[in-house]
């Protein structure tokens, strides 16, 4: 799962092994909000926030090798884009970047910047923590509550998520950390996170008949910026 969710040289899984264990995803939020979050916490006793914000957002991208990120940019071409379901999946697909995935991009970027130099310290590293657990766990809610649009990499995990114990699994993972560490902060992380997953699942329902492997990267990253918002500004 290291191996497919960040750049960490932990090894290669094939995709259907990754789908297996995709329950298990909000272990890797933890594992990549603790490194991050120790960076943040660090940064920010000897530099000023909206510094550690950049570093702390550009440490998260690169970190996920801008798998997640690039998702997110070909979901906006993809809702932008006029036309047939068809056609918005082709938008999607498409290898170049249009200008509604550049302003995704921006504006994310933009936003979690300034939303993580609202804060600093313990509260930064709780931030960044809660918000990575909370975002990958989106995926697995995603999976397991929509279908496919089209033959691609959603489709061992959404068929793999139909076992609604693994969801259960996962959300045991999620929701006693974000409530032990951040009391009602946390658990209005997990609202949010929540309510943001099941909006961009239907929104992408609606628009591509369904989800793809872009349409769970998007969730990933709307879902930590979120989180992070919803944080800083309890």
């Amino acid at each position: 799962m290291l191996s497919f969710l960040t750049i960490l040289p932990v090894g290669n899984a094939s995709l259907e092994t990754v789908a297996k264990h995709m329950y298990l995803f909000p272990l890797v939020g933890i594992v990549l909000g603790l490194l991050v979050g120790a960076a943040g916490f660090g940064l920010s006793i000897f530099i000023e926030p909206l510094v550690v914000g950049l570093i702390v957002t550009a440490f998260l991208v690169i970190l996920t090798g801008i798998h997640h990120t690039d998702g997110l940019s070909d979901f906006a071409d993809g809702l932008m884009a006029n036309g047939t379901k068809e056609k918005k999946l082709a938008a999607m697909k498409d290898v170049s970047t249009g200008s509604a995935g550049t302003m995704a991009i921006v504006l994310y970027v933009a936003g979690l910047i300034v939303a993580f130099s609202m804060t600093d310290g313990y509260d930064l590293f709780l931030a960044i923590l809660l918000g990575e657990t909370m975002a990958k766990f989106s995926m697995v809610l995603m999976a397991a509550m929509s279908s496919s649009a089209s033959q691609g990499s959603s489709i061992p995990f959404v068929q793999i998520m139909r076992d609604r114990k693994r969801l259960l699994v996962s959300g045991f993972i999620t929701l006693p950390l974000l409530v032990l560490l951040g009391g009602a902060a946390g658990l209005a992380v997990f609202g949010a996170g929540i309510a943001v997953t099941m909006l961009l699942g239907a929104i992408s329902t609606r628009n591509f008949g369904g989800i793809t492997g872009d349409v769970l990267g998007a969730a990933n990253e709307l879902v930590r910026l979120a989180s992070v918002v919803v944080f800083v500004a309890v």
